[in-house]
């Protein structure tokens, strides 16, 4: 299994709903103890939401691809970045990172194109609604995205930055919400992307019209199978190991090798 690292802290809400998610998936694929083989990276979300805010993007950057460098160095084979809002710098990361970044726009796009839906609603901060460094990668591969009304992209960055980062589910914030999807609907979405990781914690399948997209669920899905694959050498290196057991069992039964040549051939394997 290879090693997941995770960026997080952005906010905490969102990483705890991660690390839950790729456990479980982990457990639901492998059963029994199985866990995930995880690095988490935690920064500390004022100090990133501030520059965030007043538009000094390129600090941001630096904060995130240090803890990237970190990841890497701490023995993660590919990255995660637990934020939507924060791919914006997502190719500063890629270029400070030696090893693979899963951009969670592109997992979005992927999980899209299998549903044969050609039209989605987008909700998010502001930033990820307004700047083109998410949509624009979806409308690349020929989804078209639909962006709510100002007032709705306000409103919805409002819940996000000031409820659901602190932890805060509000029953009206979620009839607002339902309120905004209902009117991508009725736009023509045939889905809508949850493109924020907070936004899964408040909107679930049931409250809306049509299906949804949590990239959170996405994201770490994405991580699982990227962790859980193998590569063609190691399964090659597996099947051989299984021969060779089942071979020896055999021969150990017709009378023709020793439980001792089996242990040796154990520890050369």
């Amino acid at each position: 299994m290879k090693t997941i690292g995770l960026i997080g802290g952005m906010s905490w809400e969102s990483t705890a709903y991660y690390y839950k998610l790729i456990n479980e998936d982990i457990r639901s694929r492998l059963g029994g103890l199985h866990s995930a083989k995880i690095i988490i990276y935690s920064v500390e979300f004022a100090e990133v939401e501030k520059y965030q805010s007043d538009g000094r993007w390129e600090k941001c950057g630096d904060i995130l691809s240090r803890a990237a460098e970190s990841l890497e160095a701490a023995g993660a084979d590919f990255i995660l970045l637990g934020t939507n809002t924060l791919h914006r710098i997502a190719p500063q990361l890629e270029s400070a990172a030696g090893i693979p970044f899963v951009h969670i726009a592109d997992a979005a796009a992927r999980e899209i194109e299998n549903s044969l839906i050609g039209k989605v609603g987008l909700l998010g901060t502001k930033y990820t609604l307004k700047e083109d460094f998410f949509k624009q990668r979806l409308i690349d591969r020929g989804i078209e995205v639909l962006i709510p009304g100002d007032e709705d992209v306000e409103a919805v960055n409002d819940i996000i930055f000031r409820e659901l980062c602190l932890g805060e589910i509000r029953a009206e914030s979620r009839k607002r919400l339902r309120g905004v999807i209902d009117r991508l609907a009725g736009r023509g979405a045939g889905g809508v992307i949850l493109g924020c990781t907070e936004l899964g914690l408040i909107i679930q399948p049931e409250d809306t019209p049509v299906p949804i997209f949590d990239t959170t669920v996405i994201h770490a899905r994405r991580a699982v199978e990227l962790a859980h694959s193998v590569e063609p050498l190691e399964q090659i290196i597996d099947k051989l190991r299984h021969v060779i057991k089942n071979n020896h069992i055999m021969r150990l039964q017709n009378g023709e090798c020793t439980v001792e040549m089996g242990f040796m051939m154990k520890m050369i394997s």
